[in-house]
């Protein structure tokens, strides 16, 4: 797992005055809504008694503990310790971690690292979220398996013929065409133009109008998010994932579906039923892969041309470890 970089950890909606746990890189974090609106993320741990800071409540700004009361605020200091007589002075180990909050594309993003403000990467881009042409629909999917393999399969064109052979996958014309792989510092992108077979339902509408093929781009953005976009023509689709590491064994993907046609809410139920199945025709083949975390090492593993994306992915995540990015557990 990686540190120094952003994970998208929650909706902002769900995030008030009383406090959320979430489970992120293996440690607890305890969310809440200051009454300024800022979002604080501190370790779930209270360094009194350990009492979950979760199970406390908003206090003004701070994030107060069910336990005895101390009240934290968001750079992690204790502020108030009721049981003090007056002008007694809070120790300067009364502290929790603390980490950065924003708030982008209806998620609550978390900076896990030690990088000044001006040196952290960026947030991944989405510019087509908020935009009216295009429709947003939000959902999640919980995996029993390490984030590595789920980031890869969010980018891999080869398995969609057999792996999605029910849904969008033409197992008929599986071949993947050569592409290139566009990279940068953080994030990768490759085109192909795919040969899916004739869906049922409204989407043989969307295809009447279609040319020849389907035109689509795969985008990762490290550490852990993933972008797909179909291009039907006047018709888009983008999926959007945060793939966020609870832990070694399990891994919560939040999602976000854009589309610009059929932009009623009568639709979202469709679309979102044909998003949840791509995850769940997935789910058997990803948390079978053993090992369960990517190969560190380029041979221990075979690859291909189509391979390409992947391997990009391999190569940057290899490079950060080299930096000192990994965090343990």
């Amino acid at each position: 797992m990686l540190k120094n970089f952003w994970y998208a950890v929650h909706e902002s909606a769900a995030i008030a005055e009383t406090p959320v746990k979430v489970r992120l890189l293996g440690r607890d974090l305890a969310l809440v809504r200051g009454e300024g609106g800022h979002v604080l993320a501190l370790d779930d741990r209270c360094p009194h008694r350990g009492a979950a800071l979760s199970d406390g409540w908003r206090a003004g700004n701070c994030l107060a503990c069910p336990y005895h009361g101390w009240q934290f605020q968001s750079d992690g200091a204790c502020v108030r310790i009721p049981a003090n007589r007056p002008g007694q002075p809070v120790p300067k180990k009364a502290r929790v971690g603390a980490y950065p909050t924003a708030e982008r594309y209806g998620w609550v993003w978390v900076f896990v690292g030690d990088l000044a403000e001006e040196e952290r990467p960026p947030l991944p881009p989405l510019p087509e979220y908020g935009d009216p042409d295009w429709r947003a629909l939000h959902g999640e999917f919980l995996w029993n398996a390490h984030y590595t393999r789920v980031v890869e399969n969010g980018m891999d064109f080869a398995h969609a013929p057999f792996v999605h052979a029910r849904s969008f996958g033409n197992p008929d014309k599986p071949v993947v065409p050569d592409y290139e792989v566009e990279l940068d510092a953080w994030s990768a992108t490759a085109s192909a133009v795919l040969e899916p077979p004739d869906p049922p339902g409204l989407w043989k509408w969307v295809r009447r109008k279609q040319r020849p093929g389907v035109r689509t781009s795969v985008s990762f953005y490290m550490p852990t998010f993933t972008r797909l976009d179909v291009d039907l023509g006047r018709f888009q689709l983008i999926v959007f994932d945060s793939n966020i590491p609870i832990d070694e064994e399990h891994t919560l993907t939040r999602w976000i579906m854009l589309r610009n046609f059929f932009k009623g809410a009568w639709a979202d139920g469709d679309a979102r039923r044909r998003t949840m199945q791509i995850f769940l025709e997935d789910q058997p083949i990803v948390e079978a892969q053993r090992p369960r975390e990517v190969p560190a090492a380029m041979s221990d593993e075979l690859h291909v041309r189509s391979d390409a994306m992947p391997l990009a992915y391999r190569k940057l995540r290899r490079d950060l470890l080299a930096r000192g990015w990994g965090l343990d557990g």
